[in-house]
């Protein structure tokens, strides 16, 4: 509940909705910094009333928000979270928190994977979030009997340790993990499935994630630019399988930006963002990797359990076909994210590399053992 010492400024979410987002998605006016500030403050103090925070959250929908009111939130909320930094640099992947449930989750196979190339990687989801309340990272990883409700100091041990590690949202990110009940009512998402996925609570320079249309990963990258909090070098975000961070089999769009604005380093905020030079977007074909997939190929009837048992069996060297190749390509999509290959084919070979000479195996029995 509220603290009753803690003060507030001139917006509270009712005032908010009557003199600037809640006229309707045609009519509305954005939020300024400030205003997107305290909303979210007021909001994690749990001091709107239901109704109000409801229609606060279906306004802000409605209207759909701009970088700098996601700036806003994504730092209020950071605020808050506890980071645990590893001495490693991973690639921060924020897939959706609320899942999947129709396709495997191929994340933990292609982190190993990645983390046995030489490209730490770290994950990090809650238990089942709003809406769809769907498999997320953490169930494919306790299928495996990898231990996931873990202090933010031992999710970056677990990095250091074995190249991949997992942050379990209730432990590193409280504040937005108590709004599960009211998050649950709502039944549709909100900015907070957002922003919870930039929380980056290992503090990489390197931030993976996906999208159902580029206009999206475009906002995210300048979202990441209207943050104070964040400072990141690099963002990579594609269009995901039911919008996880599992590339689709055939034609796939990839955004890729660079905090350098592409010449010096030195452009000002508009110049580095998705609109300067240092944003670019390309498309990759599985075809041209000679992969002949299709989404069907990777369905699965339980995704946790069917998840842990594929990528049991691909670390193994045990199963060839769709499932080792989708986690293949998407393995190779890290390393390059990271850094450490200079292309899709570079980062192909390594994946490969890795999982045949029984690496990428090694780095899951780590996990377990960790």
């Amino acid at each position: 509940m509220a603290q009753a010492t803690q003060e507030f400024g001139e917006w509270p979410l009712k005032r908010l909705m009557t003199e600037v987002c809640g006229s309707g998605h045609k009519s509305a006016d954005d939020l300024t910094r400030a205003q997107a500030t305290e909303a979210f403050e007021r909001v994690l103090a749990d001091e709107p009333d239901p109704t109000t925070l409801g229609a606060f959250w279906l306004a802000n929908r409605w209207k759909r928000n701009t970088p700098e009111e996601l700036g806003a939130y994504v730092d209020v909320m950071c605020e808050r979270v506890e980071y645990a930094e590893p001495d490693a640099d991973p690639v921060d992947c924020g897939a959706n928190y609320d899942g999947k449930g129709r396709t495997a989750i191929l994340g933990v196979a292609a982190g190993a994977v990645a983390a046995a190339a030489g490209t730490p990687i770290v994950v990090h989801s809650g238990d089942r979030v709003p809406t769809q309340k769907q498999d997320a990272y953490k169930h494919v990883l306790d299928e495996l009997g990898v231990h996931t409700e873990l202090t933010p100091a031992d999710s970056a041990d677990m990095v250091d340790e074995t190249g991949f590690g997992f942050y379990y949202q209730p432990a590193f990110n409280p504040a937005v993990d108590d709004l599960f009940d009211r998050r649950d009512m709502m039944g549709v998402r909100t900015f907070v499935n957002t922003v919870e996925t930039l929380a980056n609570p290992a503090g990489a320079s390197v931030h993976l994630g996906s999208f159902y249309h580029l206009a999206f990963a475009k906002k995210v990258v300048d979202t990441f630019v209207e943050s104070e909090f964040h400072d990141l070098d690099r963002v990579l975000m594609f269009q995901g399988m039911e919008g996880y961070d599992d590339v689709r089999p055939g034609y796939t769009k990839v955004a890729e930006w660079d905090a350098a604005d592409g010449s010096d380093g030195e452009g000002d905020a508009e110049d580095v963002g998705s609109e300067g030079a240092s944003f670019d977007d390309f498309e990759i074909e599985t075809a041209e990797y000679g992969m002949d997939l299709e989404e069907d190929d990777l369905a699965v009837d339980d995704v946790a359990a069917d998840s842990a048992e594929i990528t049991e069996a691909v670390l193994a060297g045990e199963r060839d076909g769709a499932f080792a190749d989708a986690v293949a390509v998407n393995a190779a999509l890290r390393i390059y994210a990271g850094g450490d290959a200079d292309s899709i084919e570079a980062g192909l070979d390594a994946a490969r590399e890795v999982i045949d000479d029984g690496t990428a195996h090694g780095v899951l029995e780590a996990m377990r053992e960790f």
